[in-house]
């Protein structure tokens, strides 16, 4: 049996692909090329503003030009792909576009990984590998477990091999993953086992099913770090990611990543890669700017904007009742922000002073 790793989030492996060991980093970038998909699996979390549209997504930001998708990939510093959806390859020639993109804007040594529920056939798969897809992760629906080795995913998996591709199964950590295990072991891929997750949109259906919350303060389904345990003593290349560690670890090193290229010179970013800044919104934005500039605020410390002036949050904390002296009367709020280091990232938290 192959050594087993595990961490203080719960995730643990034997063995990482290098798609993952770029995710563990928050080096990948997440490229959403569609939310149209043939399956109807029932927990699927996909949000409703993504599920069933046509719509790209890099990250967080919406691309509506190949621009788009390589300035986000700049901002995080990149060093690799991984291509998601919906199902990708319903947009087979937009997946092929994107990779040769990537690959020409950052070189071949930008690892791109694909997730599918299809099981292409040797076609579609030479025009991944032509283009240089380096990693694919097919994703069976749950009632095919059983019949995996007698189904179109054994040719998918043999033929993506063959062509050089790393290949490998990712599915849910549901029970009976120990029948998925045994089929990946003989078809010598990885495993990757994702924790079972609550979501807004996934809730109705898994309730329904009998799953609970594994406690008030967390998203986990009962059981499912259970099944994964099965899967371990069969598989030897298994990977179980857990709900706290694509939270805690993946999410925030990718923050980190992107906030490191963001932040202004007065942002202060936080543990958790969100950025932290004063503002100074309504009111007579023109005093506001002449009372800063009489405390001898340095020009590099705070930003005008239209309708609020975004300012270090410690300048803001220590003059704020000089401050607010001069220009509550005009309308004014002092604030403190934190949020998401993207162009209108979501708010986490707002104090006002």
């Amino acid at each position: 049996m192959e050594k087993i790793i595990e961490d203080e989030t719960g995730s643990f492996y034997s063995y990482l692909s290098q798609g993952c060991r770029l995710c563990q980093k928050g080096a990948k970038m997440v490229l959403f090329v569609t939310g149209l998909c043939p399956k109807s699996c029932f927990y699927c979390p996909l949000s409703d503003e993504r599920r069933g549209k046509d719509l790209i997504f890099a990250n967080e930001r919406a691309v509506k030009n190949d621009e788009d998708l390589l300035k986000e990939a700049e901002l995080m510093d990149a060093l690799g792909t991984g291509i998601t959806g919906g199902e990708p390859l319903l947009k087979t020639e937009r997946v092929l576009h994107y990779i040769r993109m990537l690959k020409a804007s950052f070189g071949e040594e930008h690892h791109i990984h694909l997730y599918t529920s299809l099981a292409p056939g040797r076609q579609i798969l030479e025009k991944l590998t032509e283009a240089g897809l380096d990693e694919i992760r097919f994703h069976p629906p749950q009632e095919c477990w059983e019949y995996l080795k007698n189904s179109p995913y054994a040719a998918a998996l043999q033929n993506a091999k063959e062509l050089g591709i790393e290949a490998g199964i990712e599915i849910p950590s549901l029970e009976g993953v120990e029948k998925v295990a045994d089929f990946a072991e003989e078809m010598g891929v990885f495993l990757n086992l994702n924790e079972l997750e609550f979501s807004d949109n996934n809730s109705v259906a898994l309730l329904k099913k009998g799953f609970c919350l594994e406690s008030d303060t967390s998203n986990a389904a009962t059981g499912s770090c259970k099944s994964a345990g099965k899967a371990t003593s069969i598989c030897r290349k298994t990977h179980f990611c857990s709900s706290t560690y694509k939270d805690a670890v993946q999410l925030r090193n990718r923050f980190k990543r992107i906030a490191k290229n963001t932040a202004r010179g007065f942002d202060e970013i936080t543990e958790d890669g969100t950025l932290v800044y004063g503002v100074i919104e309504g009111g007579d934005q023109d005093l506001a700017e002449e009372t800063l500039q009489s405390m001898e605020i340095p020009a590099e410390l705070f930003e005008i904007k239209d309708g609020k002036i975004e300012v270090a949050w410690w300048v803001l904390e220590e003059l704020k009742e000089g401050i607010k002296e001069e220009l509550e009367p005009s309308g004014s709020r002092l604030l403190i922000i934190e949020r998401y280091p993207f162009e209108d990232g979501l708010l986490v938290e707002l104090i006002p002073l």
